[in-house]
């Protein structure tokens, strides 16, 4: 009985390190472009995400829920305004942002961190 308790102590304690290493998507991030994507909370529970410099700078162009490196929600594609289903994933320093039409065709990006 011990040597259960003791495995499934174990077991909780690696679930609960990898959930707390999961790098967060909040900081600033830089783009395939080679600007400045700032993604803060707003709203509640969501995070957005706002270009900092270039071209479009100040333009919100995403907005995502979710927790643990893994986030979905709308990404705008700012050169031509068109908003995307979109999902995002914190890997360490990088950040892979897809955005898909119909859930059928899909594009995806990998920004790095700043």
């Amino acid at each position: 009985m011990l040597r259960i308790t003791m495995l499934t102590g174990a077991a909780f304690l690696m679930l609960a390190g990898s959930a707390a290493a999961a790098q967060p998507i909040e900081g600033d991030w830089l783009t395939l472009k080679g600007t400045t994507a700032h993604i803060a909370p707003c709203q509640t529970d969501k995070f957005c995400i706002t270009l900092m410099d270039g071209q479009h700078a100040g333009k919100q162009i995403g907005v995502l829920k979710g927790m643990g490196g893994q986030y979905v929600g709308q990404v705008t594609d700012p050169d031509n305004d068109k908003t995307y289903d979109g999902s995002a994933t914190v890997t360490g320093n990088a950040l892979k942002l897809q955005g898909c039409v119909m859930k059928v065709f899909c594009k995806s990006q990998v920004w790095s961190r700043k």
